[in-house]
């Protein structure tokens, strides 16, 4: 007999194990969740938080989205990327990143109630363990996975107490594997990968050292330094990165992959560090210094019956675009209201099969995304004359040219324009981080075909109320005329259907449906005099149906269904979208 009996158990305090125990503690499931070390993260590795991300952050609560707008850098801190010489030296180019561009800015205002910002993954983790604890999660420290079996009723776990040195058991309905880049929850389910793991190799160093008066009149949390001789993962470059405004930093520094990885001590940090911000005489404190490999893998299936992975187990990729922690925390999104529906009794375990037919794809494009800008770093190498060769001398007298009169010189300054504004693809993709469309067993689809196909999806976010999208985002306001998203009224666990004025039948079939599955359904009728209002029109404008039409939105923001407009049998309409998308 098992020493601990739960309903979820997680593997990983991570930002996906974290947010999958609070998600899940809210919605009222029995969780369990490990981590075999003492304590959170130790380093601020992920740090780019997105839209999309906040959005859950404010789904589960704003108490919990207020508190990440506290301790993070703000968004206007974040997006002067600069690329320099090094910082006290001569600055080659800007780009503003991150929403800060004035078309870009309209664009993410336009799209979500909330904003991007920098939450170091030391403030992020804690930030979510807590709500889940808070909110009835159990979960013990110092406890190592081992092993486990799972069978047609439940999964047992083998863990061990490395306090105590002693093995404990634990039975538990469905696993989630949040372990992290080298996944045993992963390997012992044999879970199939494309790609390959270890790439190339960096070292992280952090530090404190004041370095405001090279960086304050320019914000920004990245500092790309081309030089001759710094290095990240073998491109030629340094990079050192804002933690907090301006006294705490990583430097970013690269390594050959096929050497034994180097001990970074004091002495090499400083210069290091000094040799990146071109200060000789900077004195830094530094806090720890690490190693990590470049990886460029995904998993094609992330479920395996009642066991599933998530975070870095499923998709592992270098930091490019920010997008580790940011998907980690939307896989939780997407899982955590399946498991509550099919533990609840409200849906068959078929609706699990969804979580990896919808997730797979991104673990794939995201991995893709980052890995390919790297390589987009090339035509400033190019530009600045950097490729080929290692003649330090040579590579700066290409860099000056630049600054010469005539034809060439001019074509090169030209060139390292365009070079550095397609770095948009990496710190300005906001289509990457909002458009993700899922289609599964758990979306019922449309025939037609979704909106975007003239405009470039990785760069820009389009908004759609289409089948597998998430819900868009517009201000409607209540009868005190308070300005709610429409994701204010949606998600939190439930679905939720959106109708207007004529769409009374959607409302009667919601409450038949309810009580069939026993599932609290929430209808919000939007129009005039009604429980909410479209005051700017900015509803009828999005949600392209008639007012008498509907739109089934799922726990997690996304379009499950929708009818143009009220049928005379919108009750059996519902109820079967209900039926395909619960599995019954």
């Amino acid at each position: 007999m098992a020493d601990i009996t739960t309903d979820v158990m997680i593997i990983g305090t991570g930002p996906a194990g974290s947010a999958t125990a609070a998600l899940l503690a809210s919605y009222g499931i029995n969780t369990f969740i490990i981590n075999r070390y003492r304590w959170l993260a130790p380093t601020p590795r992920a740090h780019i938080t997105n839209q999309r991300t906040m959005e859950v952050l404010r789904d589960l609560g704003t108490e919990v989205e207020n508190e990440a707008y506290q301790q993070a850098t703000e968004q206007d801190l974040m997006g002067e990327n600069v690329f320099c010489e090094s910082l006290a030296g001569e600055e080659l180019g800007r780009m503003k990143s991150w929403g800060k561009s004035p078309m870009s800015r309209a664009e993410h205002q336009l799209s979500s109630p909330c904003h991007m910002n920098d939450l170091p993954q030391t403030m992020m983790e804690p930030l979510l363990f807590k709500t889940a604890c808070s909110r009835g999660a159990q979960s013990r420290m110092s406890c190592e996975y081992i092993s486990h079996v799972q069978d047609k009723d439940g999964v047992t776990v083998t863990v061990k107490d490395r306090l105590m040195d002693k093995n404990f058991t634990v039975r538990a309905k469905y696993l989630v594997g949040a372990d992290g880049g080298n996944s045993l929850v992963a390997e012992q389910e044999n879970l199939p990968f494309e790609g390959k793991m270890g790439v190339g190799g960096s070292m992280n160093i952090l530090f404190r050292a004041d370095l405001s008066k090279y960086v304050a009149h320019r914000p920004s949390v990245l500092y790309w330094v081309m030089q001759p001789g710094a290095d990240v993962g073998g491109i030629g470059m340094g990079l050192v990165r804002m933690v907090r405004p301006w006294n705490e930093w990583l430097i970013v520094w690269g390594y050959d992959i096929n050497q034994p990885a180097p001990t970074v001590d004091a002495a090499m940090a400083t210069q290091v560090a000094r040799q990146l911000v071109g200060d000789p005489s900077l004195d830094i404190e530094l806090i720890s210094a690490s190693v990590w490999t470049v990886n460029n893998m995904y998993a094609t299936t992330m479920q395996k019956s009642r066991v599933f992975i998530m975070g870095d187990a499923a998709h592992r990729h270098p930091p490019s675009n920010g997008l580790g922690s940011n998907t980690s925390i939307q896989d939780a999104f997407n899982l955590a209201w399946k498991l509550a529906a099919v533990l609840k009794g409200q849906a068959t375990p078929k609706l699990l099969e969804s979580y990896s037919q919808e997730r797979a794809p991104i673990a794939k494009q995201i991995v893709t995304r980052a890995n390919k800008s790297i390589g987009e770093f090339g035509p400033i190498f190019e530009a600045l004359g950097m490729d080929g060769g290692v003649d330090h001398d040579k590579i700066q007298r290409n860099m000056d040219a630049r600054c010469d009169t005539g034809e060439k010189a001019e074509k090169q300054r030209e060139a390292l324009r365009k070079a550095i504004e397609f770095k948009k693809y990496e710190f300005d993709c906001h289509g990457v981080e909002m458009n993700q469309l899922y289609t599964s067993n758990a979306v019922a689809s449309e025939n037609s075909k979704p909106p975007g196909d003239d405009i470039d999806m990785e760069l820009h976010y389009v908004p759609t109320t289409w089948p597998g999208a998430r819900l868009p985002h517009v201000w409607v306001f209540d009868k005190q005329g308070k300005a709610l998203s429409t994701l204010d009224i949606t998600g939190k666990g439930h679905f939720t259907i959106l109708t207007g004025i004529g769409g009374e039948a959607w409302v009667e079939a919601a409450r038949s449906i309810g009580k069939k599955l026993g599932m609290d359904i929430k209808v919000r009728v939007i129009g005039p005099r009604r429980d909410y209002e479209d005051h700017t029109g900015d509803w009828a404008s999005a949600r392209e149906v008639g007012d008498t039409g509907c739109i089934l939105v799922r726990p997690d923001h996304h379009v499950a269904w929708r009818a143009t407009k009220v049928s005379t049998s919108a009750e059996k309409d519902i109820t079967s979208a209900f039926m395909k998308i619960l599995g019954h």
